[in-house]
């Protein structure tokens, strides 16, 4: 028996592991690239109308509405046409994008529904107040990760300007906004309670 030849193999072993290993780190990337391109414009979409219009130079209406032709210009979005955005807007299956034609010059315009984490005016959102018409319960998805800040602290808006509830979860009553379909946890909220400035236990 050869010490040193054992020794050689063990390395060889090793090394073809080790490669075996990069090369699994190596194809990560790979598969994040051929992501879906519809979930890719989707994400772009959404970082661009919810959060980074300033920072990528876009020029954003009051009403969170920007011009889908200046977008399109971007070097972010260069490699899509209107009807990829379009199509992205009309199959998303939680309603995130809103399109219009300008009012005056008939351009048209997208912007997001929700999700902002910048000022945007008149969106079509229903405040919940106190009153005949305020529902019993709303449901808040989220992840069990948060839970122990949450059950500390109670909901929070973090970075975002509102905290989203839906009226039920996911697969009830054709619920579409409100939470991911991959939430984990969900939230279940007296409103009548919380709107009158009651505490809650959590």
């Amino acid at each position: 028996m050869n010490p040193a030849g054992e020794q050689l193999r063990d390395s060889h072993s090793e090394s073809e592991a080790g490669r075996g290993r990069r090369n699994q780190r190596v194809g990560n990337p790979r598969r994040r690239h051929e992501q879906n391109p519809d979930i890719r414009l989707s994400k772009a979409l959404s970082y661009a109308l919810r959060h980074g219009a300033a920072s990528l130079g876009l020029q954003m209406g009051a009403d969170g509405f920007l011009y889908l032709d200046e977008m399109l210009c971007h070097p972010q979005f260069h490699s899509y046409t209107q009807e990829d955005v379009l199509r992205v807007v009309e199959t998303n299956s939680k309603k995130r994008f809103a399109v219009r034609p300008h009012p005056i010059d008939g351009r048209l315009q997208i912007r997001a529904n929700q999700g902002h984490s910048i000022q945007v005016s008149d969106l079509e959102l229903v405040p919940i107040e106190d009153g005949p018409e305020c529902p019993e319960t709303a449901v808040h998805g989220t992840y069990l990760r948060h839970w122990p800040s949450i059950r500390a602290r109670g909901l929070c808006c973090m970075s975002r300007m509102h905290i989203h509830l839906a009226p039920g979860l996911p697969t009830e009553h054709e619920v579409i906004s409100g939470m991911r379909k991959d939430c984990d946890l969900a939230i279940f909220i007296n409103l009548q309670k919380a709107v009158s400035g009651r505490q809650l236990p959590i």
